[in-house]
């Protein structure tokens, strides 16, 4: 069984990526990443972008 991939976004932790089939999904941990709970990507890079895009730089502090 392959290791869950854990997405990290500027040194918190987003999510967990798990591999299903031909896919990875995404799991969150936390706002603002909930939007994503469940969805697939082709690449645990793609996931992590996609996260990336919820919280810009300098937001991490205030979503807390």
């Amino acid at each position: 069984m392959p290791e869950p991939f854990v997405v990290e976004i500027w040194g918190k932790p987003a999510g967990v990526v798990l591999k299903e089939g031909n896919a990875f999904r995404f799991h969150a941990f936390t706002r603002p990443f909930f939007e994503l709970d469940g969805h697939q990507f082709n690449t645990p890079g793609q996931a992590r972008l996609a996260a990336a895009k919820l919280q810009p730089p300098g937001e991490s502090a205030r979503a807390e």
